[in-house]
């Protein structure tokens, strides 16, 4: 051992320098998202870490490796959100990061010292596997859902748009986490580099063949939406306003859509007659129906909801969609009256709103639409069923003005180009404050990406898309495949580690 190495094991020896690089070494990854965008780190941005816990001295450091690793990959991904929870934002990334605690284990127990080809051949299935069973309990929206996905940093990348529309998102996370395991056996155990260089290959062929051969949604026709993004506003009425003056303006360039954003309006539609009557004749006026999202005391004294509304020529037409699945701290407290303190120390929500219970596709007559609001364009499953309820087009109307100068506005955004591409139907992701964008059912932008600068309305041309890709049709394999995998693993472990226990003692 060199002079150097020994030096950087002496101070990886101190649990506090060792744990600071594990938190550290799990914040990289985050860089591969919106806004920084480097999406090509992904596929090397775990090495680091990963080496890390392969290098640990014992199987439990391995797995406080993995724990302080996930607690940095989480404060990193949602650092944006420090001054609404302060201080608690780090015990949710404490909490949450304790979910790689297992995936710490597994890189040493399959990449370290000791280990050979069959070892690594084993973890090139396994240890992306793992990752992806962290990934699934943390989409528990309950534990706040699955924003920051490994494979949602690939949003702007074809070929991964691509594997979206097979195995959905976490495809994507399997592929990427498989690459930077076969880097990471490349680089710290020469001996196994056949394994490895299988994977890799394994990874660019399997890529490849999806983009040859997958199916591929076939256009039928086209719609205009137009999208409303009135700017950061204080107050509602000047807010409602605005979006009136902005909705003029499309006067005269024949939209079937007009999308407001997420709590685009601040008083509940009965209680305030006027605003219905101007919202229908503003319908009239502009030649199409306008979906707005209210967010508001509901009338009857039933609690906050965010409603999403359609208002036609005739009034308020179809069903209204209650937002089903709300953000943890932001719009509700889980447990209030043992976590309640949080609205103390943060921005957390002072009152809980009232989820919906169930999904709603909305009709012009013209167009049949699945509205989701804000949070639920993370979740995949959502867009699924729209898409099986005869949804031709996804609209998101979302608010970000909270986080207006952070990452959170383009990470909300490129969420709606996974969507597009893993249901084949287009969405339109309208908010209040930007970042407002559309994107056609293989996940490719359509027009230009409204910014959180811009006070603008604009109206795009949406292909529209027939049939039902292979995610659509088959749902989440990848991970209940990776689950059946864990599972037979575990087993494998325990019935080994029985069997050596009598051994050992017999000698």
């Amino acid at each position: 051992m060199t002079v150097t190495a020994q030096r950087q094991e002496s101070r990886l020896s101190s649990p506090w320098t060792r744990g600071l690089g594990a938190a550290f070494a799990g914040a990289v990854p985050a860089l591969a998202f919106p806004a920084p965008s480097l999406w090509w780190l992904a596929y090397v941005a775990l090495v680091p870490w990963m080496l890390l816990a392969r290098s640990a001295p014992t199987q439990r450091r391995a797995a406080l490796d993995g724990w302080l690793g996930g607690a940095g990959f989480m404060l990193a991904v949602h650092h944006w959100l420090l001054p609404s929870l302060n201080v608690f934002i780090v015990v949710l990334a404490l909490m949450l990061g304790a979910l790689w605690a297992p995936w710490g284990w597994l890189v040493r127990r399959l990449l370290g010292e000791g280990n050979g080809p069959r070892q690594a051949a084993v973890a090139m299935v396994l240890v992306p596997s793992g990752w992806l069973m962290v990934e699934l309990v943390r989409s528990w929206q309950y534990l706040g859902g699955p924003w920051g996905l490994l494979g949602a940093s690939q949003w702007q990348v074809r070929p991964a748009l691509r594997l979206a529309s097979v195995g959905g998102v976490w495809l994507v996370s399997f592929l990427v986490v498989l690459v930077n395991t076969a880097v990471t056996a490349l680089l710290a155990v020469p001996a196994v580099r056949r394994p490895a260089v299988t994977a890799l290959a394994t990874a660019g062929v399997l890529t490849g063949a999806v983009w040859m051969w997958a199916p591929r949604p076939q256009q039928a026709g086209t719609v205009r939406v137009g999208v409303v993004q009135p700017g950061v506003i204080d107050t509602g009425d000047a807010r409602f306003d605005r979006e009136v003056q902005l909705t003029r303006q499309l006067d005269g360039s024949h939209p079937d859509l007009v999308v407001w954003g997420e709590s685009s309006i601040g008083s509940d539609l009965t209680s305030r007659p006027d605003l219905t009557d101007r919202l229908t004749a503003l319908s009239r006026e502009v030649g199409s129906d306008i979906v707005v999202n209210v967010d508001a005391q509901k009338a009857d004294g039933t609690g906050i909801s965010k409603t999403s509304v359609l208002v036609g020529p005739n009034g308020i037409t179809g069903p209204t969609y209650d937002k089903m699945r709300l953000v943890p701290f932001g719009e509700y407290i889980p447990l209030r009256s043992v976590l309640g303190w949080a609205t103390s120390v943060g921005k957390a929500a002072d009152q809980n709103r009232r989820p919906g219970h169930k999904q709603v596709v909305m009709d012009t007559g013209t167009l049949r639409f699945g509205p989701l609001v804000c949070f639920e364009t993370a979740f995949p499953d959502m867009s699924r069923h729209l898409a099986d309820d005869g949804a031709q087009l996804l609209v998101a109307q979302s608010a970000t003005s909270t986080f207006q100068h952070s990452w959170a506005p383009a990470q909300h955004a490129s969420l709606a180009a996974l969507r597009s591409a893993e249901s084949w139907r287009p969405m339109v992701h309208a908010t209040l404050t930007g970042i407002s964008a559309v994107y056609d059912a293989n996940g490719r932008p359509v027009g230009d990406r409204m910014g959180t600068s811009r006070s603008a309305s604009a109206v795009y041309d949406v292909p529209l898309a027939t049939g039902r890709s292979p995610y659509d049709r088959f749902g989440d394999w990848v991970p209940h495949l990776a689950l059946l995998l864990v599972l037979v693993a575990t087993g494998y472990e325990i019935r080994r580690t029985r069997v050596r226990r009598p051994e050992s003692a017999a000698r």
